[in-house]
């Protein structure tokens, strides 16, 4: 990495998400409302009434806790399942790089196959047919969103396999196992931790887009896409029901979307674009 400090919209972008994920992790507990009691005295107040923030929704929830409760859990299932994301791209496009010849070629038809096939229907096709769970959510995301990580690990790997100190070690007798191991992935992590900020919107995206659809957690919890779909419902009598986590969703999104560029261009990483648009 280079000594340079952080340019200021990566730096406020940073405290944006930390400010984010305290909120939303802490806030639920800090409220003297329940996200899921509903107040039947108090049934689609208005943002502002009775010390309920963001109002209530049409049993008398409010929308402040439930929001904050349900950014909670979408951060949550959305960084989880970047994490398998990266763990299968990054090892995925480093075999393939590395191993380079007719593998790396057999490698590359198989992501063109899988970004062919309509995954998001094979997710939602999942999702119905199985009895959902968190762990199986989890793998349908990160099954998602990996291929694009895949690719920009697979050009950055070809390069580093003709590398002076990859060479040299190949040279020296280190196998296939111990050049992975000890001078492609770590060349590889920084890159993909960056590309980690551009994935992980889109997993949260993702995750909403299920949940708007009912497939995402069961009741009585609720994410922001749990949370869209009960606002949809309510936008003629209660339309900040709507509002308030359709805002901090696209918030959210924007911020990481910005961190993910920023990091990117500042860390200079060769070949990311272009393998990204490929």
């Amino acid at each position: 990495m280079r000594s340079r400090p952080l340019p200021p919209l990566v730096r406020a972008c940073f405290v944006g998400l930390c400010a984010l994920a305290v909120l939303c992790w802490f806030g639920p507990w800090l409220t003297r409302f329940d996200p899921h009691a509903p107040d039947w005295t108090a049934l689609s107040v208005a943002p502002g009434t009775a010390g309920h923030w963001f109002g209530t929704d049409a049993i008398g929830r409010d929308v402040f806790a439930r929001t904050l409760a349900g950014g909670r859990l979408s951060l949550t299932i959305g960084l989880l399942s970047s994490v398998v994301a990266l763990l299968i791209g990054l090892a995925y496009g480093a075999i393939a790089g590395l191993a380079g010849g007719r593998v790396e070629r057999a490698m590359l038809r198989v992501l063109d196959v899988f970004s062919a096939l309509p995954f998001l229907l094979v997710v939602i096709l999942l999702l119905t047919l199985f009895e959902r769970s968190l762990a199986l959510l989890l793998a349908a995301i990160g099954g998602y969103v990996w291929i694009d990580l895949a690719r920009v690990m697979r050009a950055e790997a070809a390069r580093l396999r003709e590398a002076p100190f990859v060479l040299a070690a190949q040279a020296a007798g280190a196998g296939f196992g111990q050049r992975l191991r000890w001078h492609v992935l770590p060349n590889l992590l920084p890159l993909a931790l960056v590309y980690l900020g551009l994935i992980l919107p889109q997993a949260i995206l993702v995750e909403s887009f299920l949940g708007f659809l009912g497939l995402s957690v069961d009741e009585p919890s609720a994410s922001w896409g749990t949370l869209l779909s009960e606002g949809v419902q309510e936008l003629d009598s209660a339309p900040w029901t709507l509002l308030f986590p359709a805002g901090l969703l696209v918030a959210t999104l924007a911020v990481f979307q910005f961190l993910g560029d920023g990091l990117r261009d500042w860390l200079d990483v060769h070949g990311a674009r272009e393998a990204a648009a490929a």
